[in-house]
């Protein structure tokens, strides 16, 4: 991405932010900015995602080298979710934000929808109706038919040839659109932006600062140390070189809060900015930005220790492992879209019986944090891509 343009995202979040403090709700004016930026993120992200992961697994060559990539991407991804979460507990015990604080549960509040279990999930994956999964934009799915699909043109061979070229040319026109939607990237991020910082202000945030701050600093502290020592050690990159690379899909990360939203964004800077090959970013991203949820697991950590402060109950050894589990876990079936970590929460409260009344407290700022631990959640599925690269060339591949 051109520096240029780095510069006009960060002038636009800086505006937004500016605006929505001095405007007050007022900024909702700007509102249709940022929903035409999401309708032209959702228009190309289904076409997108389908012919970059064919590309990406015919280009594999084989489903054993398919087979070494899938496995490098889901360890790393487990891994690096399982020490969010940890950090999230830690945060949650160093900052105690439930402790002593004054505020009753909105009854009120919108509860996220009941959540299917983990096998439930796991076998939605599959679609019955691959066409269905596309006209809905099931992502999950998406991803399942897009790899089945790719491993069928590498086993047919030559025969399937006008395939695989139809895909590799469709991928090619949408990333040339992605080039046309980026220009507006400063335009839509100061519109997604500024209505929500006018909305929220300062009266709402004060009583949970210490919410804020504990997901804040558990979600910074997770990338200068995690991602830093990954990038640097397995994946031979400078991490100033890797946050900078990555900062302006980070930056639309936070403002759209959206994982799958971000998606072209994500691609563009991994592969411009940070030199991981268009055959590595476009297997691991489609897929990191479903099932790699590190921000969001520490999100988790830090939540339910909240509640579990408010309510007076002290959580024992085995109920706290129980939690890194069922939140690493879950954040494989969670879809990255606004307002899921919600979701994937309830699955981690009723694992350890903590009241689901809880959710209420944190919905009031869920938007505040949400849109903090995406930002994370895409980094890290940069810093995948970044490692498995590196791998991949030992190789020689």
């Amino acid at each position: 991405m051109k520096k240029s343009l780095l510069w006009q995202i960060l002038i636009a979040f800086i505006l937004a932010i500016i605006a929505g403090l001095l405007f007050g709700e007022n900024t909702r004016v700007v509102q249709p900015l940022g929903d035409l930026f999401l309708r032209l993120i959702q228009f190309i992200i289904v076409p997108l995602i389908l012919a970059t992961i064919i590309v990406g697994v015919t280009s594999a060559g084989n489903v054993k080298k398919l087979g070494r990539l899938g496995g490098k991407m889901i360890t790393y991804y487990l891994l690096t979710s399982f020490i969010a979460i940890s950090i999230g507990l830690l945060a949650g015990f160093v900052f105690s934000p439930g402790t002593g604080l004054d505020i009753t549960p909105d009854a009120a509040a919108e509860e996220p929808a009941e959540t299917a279990g983990i096998v439930d999930t796991l076998l939605n994956i599959v679609p019955t109706n691959p066409v269905e999964a596309l006209s809905t934009a099931n992502i999950l799915q998406i991803i399942f038919f897009a790899v089945f699909l790719g491993i069928g043109i590498t086993l047919a061979g030559e025969r399937a040839n006008p395939v695989q070229r139809f895909f590799d040319g469709l991928s090619e026109i949408m990333y040339k659109i992605t080039n046309i939607i980026m220009l507006l990237v400063p335009i839509g991020v100061f519109g997604l932006l500024a209505p929500i910082v006018g909305q929220y202000g300062l009266d709402v945030l004060l009583p949970l600062i210490k919410l804020i701050a504990a997901v804040f600093i558990g979600c910074i502290f997770h990338a200068a140390i995690t991602y830093s020592t990954a990038v640097k050690s397995l994946g031979k990159m400078n991490p100033f070189t890797f946050f900078k690379g990555i900062l302006p899909a980070a930056t639309v990360a936070f403002s759209t809060a959206s994982s799958s939203g971000t998606l072209p964004v994500t691609m563009k800077n991994t592969e411009e900015n940070l030199g991981v090959s268009k055959q590595t970013s476009s297997f691991t991203l489609p897929l990191g930005a479903t099932i790699n949820m590190d921000g969001t697991a520490l999100y988790q950590g830090v939540a339910v220790m909240f509640i579990a402060q408010y309510y007076g109950v002290e959580l024992t050894f085995t109920q706290i492992i129980t939690v890194a589990l069922v939140a690493t876990l879950a954040s494989i079936g969670t879809a990255g879209v606004p307002g899921a970590g919600l979701i994937m929460l309830t699955m981690v409260l009723t694992a350890v019986n903590l009241p689901l009344a809880g959710i209420a407290l944190i919905a009031s700022v869920d938007r505040i944090l949400d849109m903090m631990r995406t930002a994370i959640n895409i980094t890290g599925d940069a810093s995948a891509a970044v490692v498995i690269e590196s791998s991949e060339r030992k190789h020689g591949t």
